[in-house]
């Protein structure tokens, strides 16, 4: 059986309970084992983090140490996925590099706040998650992300859409999903998620959803290909 672990906490404001709650229902269909912890100490040991297939992020500020962060890319390093939304992965350790270097982006902005009605939309293309979802809109925080040239960009949404200093620009597609790698794990993010309730829409759960499957299907993916870490494992030692 799959396992994954959910890690909660941090700024109540993004209902991390609410989210984490969903997409352990989500991943219960998909036939894993899930745990929640309510503590980045879960992080601090190694080795229960490489027998994962899945590691969800929910936790929106606060702080992590090297060690952790250390462990986190080794795991994932490995193959175990990693995934999330919102703040909850990509504006969860704004001191933490590694971190943002692993995830592959990080918010900056929300221009106009809450209740900001947008249209997302999917780029079809080589990846499975997006197959079946269409275009769609929301009502939620439009978030301006700083991103990682390196990841592919599943979903974009149009700014700007309201007045701010940002403006003097040319529009721009902001991405709002993506995926890259972290040597043979997969990472996934959807901007989508200030509120629980966003992911009642169907297009913004299957996304989340679909997102969270194939990230988890990169560890059996790299042991049934011989794919190992040893090519990256002097460099790590560098860095």
């Amino acid at each position: 059986m799959k396992k994954a672990l959910i890690v909660q906490g941090g700024w109540d404001g993004h209902e991390p309970k609410l989210t984490s709650k969903r997409f352990a229902e989500m991943l219960l269909d998909e036939g894993y084992e899930i745990q929640i912890s309510d503590s980045l100490d879960c992080f601090s040991d190694l080795e229960p983090l490489m027998s994962l297939d899945l590691i969800v992020a929910c936790w929106t500020m606060g702080t992590i140490n090297n060690v952790y962060a250390d462990n986190i890319s080794k795991a994932v390093g490995a193959g175990v996925g990693i995934a999330g939304c919102h703040g909850g992965m990509c504006d969860s350790f704004r001191e933490n590099t590694q971190w943002q270097f692993i995830t592959g982006g990080q918010w900056v902005s929300h221009p106009g706040g809450d209740g900001i009605e947008y249209e997302v939309n999917i780029s079809h293309g080589s990846s499975p998650i997006t197959e079946g979802i269409s275009d769609f809109k929301v009502k939620s925080e439009h978030y301006y992300l700083h991103i990682d040239p390196a990841v592919e960009i599943l979903a974009t949404t149009m700014f700007p859409l309201v007045p701010y200093y940002h403006i003097s620009n040319k529009p721009v597609a902001m991405p709002v999903a993506w995926t890259k790698f972290w040597g043979n794990g997969r990472v996934f993010y959807t901007s989508l998620g200030h509120h629980d309730d966003v992911f009642n829409i169907p297009e913004a759960a299957k996304l989340m959803k679909n997102g969270m499957v194939w990230a988890g299907a990169g560890k059996a993916y790299a042991l049934a290909n011989g794919l190992t870490t040893e090519r990256f494992e002097n460099q790590a030692k560098m860095y």
